[in-house]
């Protein structure tokens, strides 16, 4: 106990600390409890503050704020109205035929497994195949029960998802229209005195801001792309193929290592070995290699370097929390805890060390020039 107590008065002891952790605290349990009945609100943020770098854009040419958001505005209509007549009309066609063509595609991955036996009696057998096929029937079964009692359940969610379309784009123009507005209404709640905070926020805005919208065009780009390559090759599944490439850059490096057996397994199924099958994974590969090495580098320059351990961590934890906006903002969220780390107020004994050190080094570089 007394080492517990000297660790609070050591770290708590500052009031910028205790509001600083109050604010955290806070917001993590209204998400945590509330997420729910306040997701339309959520996403609303969420979209407001992408759609908040193309007006700041507008307003640093002189295009009056009100004029920048509806400009913006309608330019966000208009893509969801493209999405949602265009391109998702196609996912699903796709996704159907999939689904159509599922049970060959089961037969054909049996009837290649019953040849292993023949080749490596050693190490599988036909018992083992037989097994093996069996699973991979039931659990496709039971994906298709899932997904006919959702679809019979979702009369409430076929409603409630009418009522988020309009309600989250109401909420979208208003958050940009009166930003202003509501952060003032927000700060009369809020002590006067948070420099910490304010601080730890400034860092966090710059970071997730240039994540967000950048991970954003990154998916959009993937998709294009990827669709365009699969669509030129000929490629069955294109469309809903780039998607699921695209989405894939949510989780760094688990997403494109695991979307490889699906591309590598539909060119399989349509080409055999043979050299479309060769280019299809070429082209992946290709993508893929270019993504890593030249888009995510251009479009985040700007964000905190965190370890790959550390970025795998958060997507487990912040996942199992949040599911998908947890995968989704899993990087911001460690760029939040690393930005607290930082700001965090340093004991006296650490401040006069780090001195200390500082003071070394310098000399020592003197000395060596």
């Amino acid at each position: 106990m007394q080492l517990v107590r000297e660790w609070f008065q050591r770290h708590l002891s500052n009031p910028q600390v205790v509001i600083l952790v109050l604010l955290l605290s806070s917001g993590f349990l209204g998400v945590y409890l509330l997420g729910g009945m306040l997701t339309p609100v959520l996403a609303s943020v969420v979209i407001a503050y992408l759609l908040e770098g193309l007006v700041g854009i507008l307003q640093r040419r002189r295009v009056p704020r009100l004029v920048a958001v509806v400009l913006v505005f309608l330019l966000f209509i208009l893509s969801c109205l493209f999405a949602l007549f265009l391109l998702l009309p196609l996912v699903f066609d796709q996704l159907q035929q999939l689904f159509v063509q599922l049970p060959s595609i089961i037969l054909w991955v049996q009837g290649q497994l019953l040849h292993l036996p023949e080749r490596f009696p050693e190490f599988i057998s036909e018992q083992q195949v037989t097994d093996l096929t069996n699973l991979i029937r039931s659990e496709i079964g039971q994906l298709g029960q899932k997904v006919l009692s959702y679809s019979a359940a979702s009369v409430m969610g076929i409603i409630s998802m009418l009522v988020y379309l309009f309600l989250v784009p109401l909420m979208v123009f208003f958050f940009l229209k009166d930003k202003e507005r509501i952060l003032r209404w927000f700060g009369r709640f809020l002590p006067r005195d948070r420099q910490l905070a304010s601080q730890v926020w400034r860092e966090v805005d710059r970071q997730i801001g240039n994540y967000v919208r950048g991970k954003v065009w990154e998916i959009l780009i993937l998709w294009s792309v990827s669709t365009l390559a699969f669509t030129l090759l000929g490629l069955e599944f294109a469309l809903l193929l780039g998607l699921f490439v695209g989405l894939s850059v949510l989780i760094p490096y688990i997403g494109a290592t695991a979307m490889m057996v699906p591309v590598a397994l539909i060119a399989y199924f349509q080409w055999g070995w043979s050299s479309q099958f060769a280019w299809a994974v070429t082209a992946y590969t290709v993508i893929q290699i270019l993504d890593g090495n030249v888009l995510a580098t251009l479009l985040f320059s700007e964000v905190t370097n965190l370890h790959p351990v550390a970025i795998i961590v958060a997507i487990l934890v912040f996942g199992g929390l949040w599911g998908f906006w947890g995968v989704f903002f899993a990087i911001p969220l460690a760029t939040l805890v690393q930005a607290v780390i930082t700001a965090w107020p340093k004991d006296a004994d650490e401040e006069t060390i780090g001195d200390e050190k500082r003071i070394e080094t310098v000399e020592a570089t003197a000395a060596r020039e």
